[in-house]
């Protein structure tokens, strides 16, 4: 990543430093809430924050890469370097057996660059795993507030082999791993003390058994067959660059098109 203005900065962009937010912080000594103005709707509550109005980084279009997936590194290091809470995680929707929207945010687990390819986890017995079994295609977005950007991926889904989906496993921190041990992902629970109780059988199984992998641990990747990577900019004049791939799977063979925004 190209380093421009304490850093901060990818190919071809300015980025001014953001001022100071003088909203207090979720931590912060609020006053009284009667010194607190009470929204008399939604729509004046929104009203009161508009989107983008901050300093926000530019986008030069036309310097983009001819492939995707360099573009996306950059734009995430880019997140990681201004302290963008959580730049990892994203939004993958699939679809149910009704054809119906489903969607819900996890963690970016790597991105395979040459063949733009976005790499993430999950249970395969879970929701999201039946989904991809049935229907192996997804969309993945991801935005981060403080940079005004938007990425939107489409395309077919490809589930790894048992053995990369061990190692990814082995990789995760021991709070992460208990938690998978522990399973039964989106199904019913009778109470939190119930999955306290499995919390801690799921410990202890991992004390005596470092390598113990959760059952139907999958990692699976998004090959992607279209890229949209958005730069929004407080005057609504936000740049949108679309890539489609024109070739088979895993090859670099892109063309890139402006939309309107």
């Amino acid at each position: 990543m190209a380093a421009e203005e304490e850093g901060l900065t990818g190919p071809g962009e300015a980025w001014p430093a953001p001022e100071p937010d003088p909203r207090p912080g979720p931590d912060a000594r609020r006053e009284p809430a009667e010194h607190w103005p009470e929204p008399k709707s939604v729509p004046e509550l929104l009203l009161g924050r508009p989107p983008m109005a901050r300093p926000l980084p530019t986008f030069d279009a036309e310097a983009a890469p001819v492939e995707p997936g360099p573009l996306f590194v950059d734009w995430l290091a880019t997140a990681l370097a201004a302290g963008v809470p959580d730049p990892q995680v994203v939004t993958l929707s699939t679809v149910d057996a009704d054809g119906l929207p489903d969607a819900r945010v996890l963690v970016l687990r790597d991105v395979d660059a040459s063949g733009t390819g976005w790499v993430f986890s999950a249970a395969a017995d879970s929701p999201k795993g039946r989904q991809l079994a049935d229907h192996p295609a997804a969309a993945l977005t991801v935005y981060w507030p403080q940079l005004g950007r938007q990425v939107r991926v489409r395309g077919t889904v490809e589930r790894a082999a048992d053995l990369v989906a061990a190692a990814e496993f082995a990789t995760r921190s021991p709070d992460a791993r208990v938690g998978a041990l522990v399973g039964r992902q989106s199904e019913p629970m009778a109470s939190l003390a119930e999955y306290d109780e499995a919390v801690a059988v799921a410990r202890r199984r991992l004390e005596a058994t470092p390598d113990a992998v959760a059952a139907g641990h999958a990692v699976y990747t998004l090959w992607a067959h279209e890229v949209e990577y958005w730069q929004g900019d407080a005057q609504r004049r936000h740049v949108r660059l679309r890539y489609t791939r024109t070739g088979p799977v895993r090859t670099p063979e892109w063309s890139r098109t402006l939309l309107w925004p």
